[in-house]
């Protein structure tokens, strides 16, 4: 039986979209995020899935504003948590200001939705010419994918080059901001059969929106994924009740990867893999 690998727990601990009118624990501050890393760290994640918030508290793409809050972070934990900023539009960004900030900023790890970077056939050759920079820069980028069609558009770029490597990491989001929202196991199923009838190696992680996010999460790591929990997609824990912090969302993650026989990553254990991953092209 081969091993398992490590897997990736990565915190999201607050998204573009929610605030301290639901949840009071939500982070917000560059401080905040530190001793939300701090106490994510501890229970077990291996990188922070990173937004910030203009001072009005909407979402913000800025490079001087994601490294106050890096800095801040980094000075609590250093390097026991890769930092992954998101490039998230929320209808106010586009792919070019996207793309922007990445350059800019050059951060070891960053989230980028595909639909978003490349919207069009005509966004193309700019994606291309990014995605090559990135990769020769060794910023990896962990390409977002909403549905099944966002896979089988992804795996037809990285075939036809658009997208470099043979094992881009990918996310797949079960569920939306909608009310009620309760993502199940089972809608995970699609995207691995996709991925897997395509022949694609490169290593995957789930984030799920609801109170079933931890079944998913479990259900991510029997097969072989990396999980992604926390405030922004979810406040509940698998009782239903509400979670005190995201770091308790965490150590349930944590705690039910241990259960099933599989190792924790750590951030060292992750920047590994992805250095394997630039050589490999």
């Amino acid at each position: 039986m081969t091993a398992w690998a490590p897997l990736v727990l990565t915190v999201a601990p607050n998204g573009a979209r929610r605030g301290k009118a639901d949840h009071p624990a939500l982070p917000i501050t560059a401080a905040e995020l530190a001793d939300t890393a701090a106490g994510c760290l501890d229970a077990g994640a291996s990188m922070i899935h990173l937004h910030i918030r203009d001072r009005a508290g909407g979402h913000l793409l800025d490079v001087d504003g994601y490294r106050a809050a890096m800095a801040a972070i980094q000075a609590r934990v250093g390097r026991a948590l890769v930092i992954q900023p998101t490039t998230e539009a929320v209808g106010l960004y586009d792919c070019h200001q996207q793309m922007a900030l990445v350059r800019d900023l050059r951060p070891e790890q960053v989230s980028m939705a595909v639909r978003e970077l490349i919207p069009d056939p005509s966004t193309e050759s700019q994606a291309a010419a990014f995605l090559a920079w990135a990769h020769e820069a060794h910023v990896a980028v962990q390409h977002i994918l909403y549905d099944v069609a966002d896979v089988t558009r992804f795996i037809e770029l990285k075939r036809r080059g658009i997208v470099p490597g043979h094992a881009a990491p990918v996310l797949f989001v079960l569920g939306r901001y909608v009310d009620g929202q309760q993502s199940d196991p089972l809608e995970l199923l699609p995207f691995i059969e996709t991925w897997r009838a395509a022949g694609e190696i490169g290593p995957w992680a789930i984030c799920a929106f609801g109170r079933r996010e931890g079944a998913v999460g479990a259900a991510a790591a029997s097969l072989g994924g990396h999980v992604r929990v926390g405030f922004e997609n979810n406040f509940h824990l698998a009782d239903g009740g509400i979670a005190p912090n995201n770091a308790t969302l965490v150590r349930a993650m944590a705690e039910l990867t241990i259960r099933i026989g599989r190792p924790l990553a750590t951030a060292d254990d992750l920047r590994e893999t992805t250095e394997a991953g630039f050589r490999a092209l």
